[in-house]
């Protein structure tokens, strides 16, 4: 070969590089009701191809991740993938608002990628109370092998699913809500799916003396705040919800609902069992599950005397304001306005929203500024949007950007805001009740940039950390406290902001934000799927035309 074909065969070759898509990974799940022994007690649980919890999704940054999901239960199912951005493709996000559900005996293929994103993070059903029994597994979501990870490979990882658990069906769950009711008590917590181990008990996990580890360890559960931790070891915090972090070290991490972090955990102590630990905190009553981990060798059972939890909400307050964003790790990364320093862009819109504590019409309710969101009927917004029949389902911007007067009645409706696209909104969510909340945006990271006592004022923006702020998905807000968190709407869909505390979600504190760009292309969000499922008014209407 001469050497002009050989260098034109190597230009073509990295031409045909450049164009490859990226790797496709395939699953095949079965979702169905399955009994286990949780404390002796059988229990129904909703299993994935027979696992509770479900199989993991292992993959890389920007692969290409299809899920084809069966419903065999007996009602209507759907997944949603916490903290996956499905970038301009709130078609894939599986919540009630952007999706038609699976019915009993039906079928639907997700198609997504983790498009630039890294981290630890997990799927879970989003229809009804399904949570509290299960249907959740974890993702792990590598670097690409050409980004360098700030910290060395560790030895193995392990996925830690921790939650508390109700020992009811979702279907009593939902019932007692639906009848005005509070959930009282868990009746435990549960680590990866256990209750509590023993002393002597078969470990969950193995680890080899000097060897380091990686914890993904994810709050799954309906309500509960959990603080992890490890007998006899350190943490080195190194991830949360998606941003590699300034590596500190830990005793214990409180892990708030629907929050996900890593750590990195040194085998340094002399070989024997060791108990992990998941705890309540914020309860009248702490309740406690225990899992083993073993040293290869080990024939000596783990001490019975746990370390102990912190006790006060100002600890759990500082420890937030120890995090902090790594900002030379080479990783993905939001970029708002194609710049990282985020606290040097002007703020355009400022919403504050204010949870509240309900009654309506005899009925308990939860609403955001005054409006409890309810589904629409029959009819996911997004399809409704896409359709262009939006006006005969639900009204944009039921509520105002403050919340309303004390004593303002309270409406019950779809809750639908509008936000400008690319535009960078300041949200300000004020917790005026005496229990944590915890609050998810789906399609998005953002910047928790201050949290507070007592209500949020623009004073309040003079004590905001605006140069390394971790970007995540999910954040807390303590009680008679506000937490303010900044982000670019520049992803085009329908998006869900909810409580992640699973009963108030349920009965209303949640809303729907629409991110429509003024242009119908390609460029800023995906056509709905070829095998989108139709229900309610839209079944029959022809397709609008296309985005090109």
């Amino acid at each position: 070969m001469s050497r002009a074909a050989a260098v034109l065969l190597v230009l073509l070759s990295v031409a045909s590089l450049a164009h490859a898509e990226d790797p496709y990974y395939y699953f095949t799940w079965t979702v169905e009701y399955g009994t286990i022994l949780i404390t002796g007690v059988p229990q129904q649980v909703i299993t994935i191809n027979g696992q509770f919890p479900g199989p993991v999704i292992n993959c890389t940054s920007n692969n290409n991740i299809v899920v084809n999901v069966f419903n065999k239960l007996d009602e209507p199912f759907l997944l949603s993938w916490n903290g996956i951005q499905h970038r301009k493709n709130s078609w894939q996000d599986g919540v009630p608002g952007t999706n038609c559900p699976i019915p009993p005996g039906g079928n639907f293929t997700y198609k997504w990628q983790p498009k630039d994103q890294i981290g630890s993070f997990y799927y879970f059903p989003s229809l009804g109370m399904h949570k509290a029994a299960g249907g959740y597994g974890p993702i792990r979501v590598h670097s690409r092998a050409l980004i360098p990870v700030p910290f060395d490979p560790p030895a193995d990882e392990f996925d830690i699913l921790i939650s508390d658990w109700y020992g009811r069906s979702h279907k009593e769950l939902s019932r007692l809500l639906d009848s005005g009711r509070r959930l009282t008590l868990p009746r435990g917590v549960l680590i990866n799916g256990a209750a509590s181990a023993k002393a002597g008990d078969a470990p969950a996990f193995v680890v080899e003396a000097g060897k380091v580890y990686r914890y993904r360890v994810c709050n799954v559960g309906v309500k509960a705040s959990l603080n992890f931790r490890i007998q006899g070891h350190k943490l080195k915090l190194v991830e949360m919800d998606g941003s590699h972090t300034m590596q500190n070290v830990y005793d214990s991490l409180d892990v708030h609902a629907g929050q996900c972090y890593s750590v990195l955990v040194t085998a340094d102590q002399p070989p024997r069992d060791y108990f992990l630990v998941a705890s309540t905190r914020f309860q009248r009553r702490e309740q406690t599950a225990t899992a083993v981990i073993r040293y290869i060798g080990s024939n000596t059972p783990a001490s019975p005397e746990l370390p102990p939890a912190p006790t006060t909400w100002s600890w759990s307050l500082n420890q937030w304001r120890s995090f902090r964003w790594n900002l030379t790790a080479s990783a993905a990364r939001p970029n708002p306005q194609g710049s990282y320093h985020y606290g040097q862009i002007n703020i355009t819109r400022t919403i504050k929203l204010a949870s509240s504590t309900n009654v309506v019409d005899g009925k308990l309710r939860f609403a955001l500024n005054g409006v409890s969101h309810r589904d629409a009927d029959g009819l996911p917004l997004k399809l409704a949007e896409f359709f262009g029949i939006n006006g005969t389902v639900f009204q944009y911007n039921q509520i105002a950007d403050e919340p309303p007067v004390d004593g303002a009645a309270v409406k019950v409706v779809p809750n639908v805001i509008t936000a400008e696209f690319r535009t960078f909104i300041e949200i300000i969510l004020e917790n005026p009740e005496t229990s944590i909340q915890s609050y998810h945006l789906n399609g998005y990271s953002f910047f928790p940039v201050g949290m507070g006592p007592g209500k949020w004022t623009p004073e309040s923006r003079k004590m905001y950390n605006l140069l390394d702020a971790v970007s995540r998905h999910t954040i807390q807000v303590y009680p008679s406290s506000w937490t303010a968190i900044m982000l670019t709407f520049d992803n085009a869909g329908m998006w869900n902001l909810r409580s992640e505390i699973w009963d108030r979600r349920y009965l209303g504190q949640q809303l729907y934000v629409s991110v429509l760009s003024p242009e119908r292309s390609l460029r800023d969000e995906y056509n709905m799927p070829e095998n989108a499922l139709r229900c309610g008014a839209v079944v029959g209407l022809p397709l609008p035309p296309p985005y090109s």
